[in-house]
């Protein structure tokens, strides 16, 4: 009977996991298109990101996605 509850509680925790980080991730998303954006006007500049800095900032995201990959791989 305790092993159906941990199942339960397990389903659960993952369903926020989920759910919290979709929210964070657009959050930051947003936040970040809106300070491209700014710059973009304050430097009075028609496109938003050069190519450089499209792939420095892609070589960033996959950067921080391998990050949060390895945090709990030391425990073992």
């Amino acid at each position: 009977m305790a092993n159906k509850k941990e199942i339960e509680v397990h389903k659960k925790s993952s369903a926020n996991t989920l759910v919290v980080g979709a929210l964070v991730g657009a959050s930051a998303g947003l936040v970040a298109a809106m300070l491209i954006q700014r710059r973009a006007k304050k430097q009075e500049r028609e496109s938003l990101l050069t190519m450089s800095e499209g792939i420095q900032l892609g070589l960033l995201i996959f950067g921080l996605f391998r990050a949060i990959s390895a945090l709990g791989a030391d425990e073992k």
